[in-house]
């Protein structure tokens, strides 16, 4: 039975270790949050070491044909976009590579016109020659199509399920494939039987109330420690930024709250990672980051072209689906969404490094899984 299925059952009758991690997320005094802070950074010491994994993401297209009322790249937004070919998308990892980045997250909208027919696979393959490590945030798939991105190169997938809401899911996603919640919600186990090493998941956090989401969250990495026990978990805690569309969160989740959560995932889960975006200030990126967070991005863009200007001949915007001229000039494609710490990454390590943490560029090495890949 799939986790999408069990859901509801674990929350109605909540185990032990739920009970435990919901104690954790509890109204409490200053004082109870400092003393859950130490306990979290001296877990993540312990298994982690004085360790933040590096990495940087890759928008390929902000094409999609999914109405989200929260996204920027939502079909109904008239932004200007774009799909980079892979000459382009190698250019794009070329600098990132040179500003350090081993580890890459390719990250795409959802529309299979781009999207598709190997699209993904030719973008993986070129890439791995300067990164070891490539994850790919894009639509949820078929196994088959996992399959066939793994023999490509990549190891890791991210899905965030956005809101374990059902009712909020249904509401929120309107037209589009993303509309079918158990499709996106079983897609971990469908990357894991096809062999991925590494699974990110997550919620947006803005949608609906924290502490239920968070509950959700955790009834999901317990299961997912179960049933994909070979794979190196993460778990991502964005909130919602500014974006086209002008979503405005519907729930509270200040940065005590956050604070307070990647504590108590930390003493719950501590084998797994936390990632934290530039979605975050850099003055909270910094007090957090001794904590329990673990991988970190750094100097991002969340548009396609966004490091070297790739794909500026080819803007266009959408209407019902058929491009059209864009109205004016534009220097660039429309992002996901706003972006808070700017830094460069090159300044985000020397703060790290200030913080007595050593910045990870690359902890994995390809030639690893060659015999395998070779014998598929």
């Amino acid at each position: 039975m799939s986790f999408a299925h069990q859901l509801a059952d674990c929350l109605n009758h909540p185990s032990s270790s739920l009970l435990e991690f919901q104690r954790l997320l509890e109204p409490c005094t200053d004082e109870a949050l400092e003393h859950l802070a130490v306990q979290a950074a001296a877990i993540t010491r312990r298994y982690f070491g004085k360790t933040m994994r590096m990495f940087a993401p890759l928008y390929l297209s902000n094409e999609c044909i999914n109405t989200c009322a929260y996204c920027g790249f939502s079909r109904d937004n008239p932004i200007t976009r774009v799909t980079l070919d892979i000459e382009q998308v190698a250019c794009e990892a070329s600098y990132l590579a040179k500003e350090g980045f081993r580890h890459l997250l390719l990250v795409a909208g959802e529309h299979p016109k781009f999207v598709s027919n190997g699209y993904l696979e030719r973008c993986v393959q070129s890439l791995l020659p300067l990164f070891p490590s490539i994850s790919l945030e894009v639509a949820p798939m078929e196994e088959k199509e996992y399959r066939s991105l793994v023999a490509a190169g990549s190891e890791g997938l991210v899905v965030y399920q956005e809101t374990y809401n059902r009712d909020v899911y249904r509401e929120l996603h309107t037209a589009g494939p993303k509309k079918n919640f158990e499709w996106r919600l079983e897609a971990p186990e469908r990357a894991y039987q096809a062999g991925f090493r590494r699974l990110g998941v997550g919620v947006l956090f803005g949608l609906s109330y924290w502490r239920s989401e968070a509950s959700a969250l955790a009834v999901h990495l317990f299961y997912l420690q179960r049933h994909c026990w070979k794979a190196q978990l993460s778990v991502s805690l964005p909130r919602l930024r500014p974006a086209a569309g002008n979503f405005e969160p519907r729930f509270d989740f200040n940065d005590r709250d956050l604070t307070q959560l990647i504590c108590a995932l930390r003493i719950t889960f501590p084998h797994i990672h936390l990632v934290m975006s530039t979605r975050e200030s850099s003055c909270l990126r910094d007090a957090l980051a001794p904590l329990g967070v673990t991988m970190m991005s750094a100097g991002s863009h969340t548009e396609p072209g966004g490091y070297t200007g790739q794909g500026a001949n080819q803007y266009h915007q959408r209407l019902k689906g058929k491009v059209v001229p864009l109205s004016c000039p534009v220097t660039k494609a429309t992002e996901q969404f706003e972006i808070a710490d700017d830094r460069s990454s090159q300044e985000v390590a020397e703060v790290l490094r200030k913080l007595g943490l050593e910045p990870v560029w690359k902890d994995w090495e390809g030639e690893i899984l060659t015999p395998t890949r070779n014998k598929k």
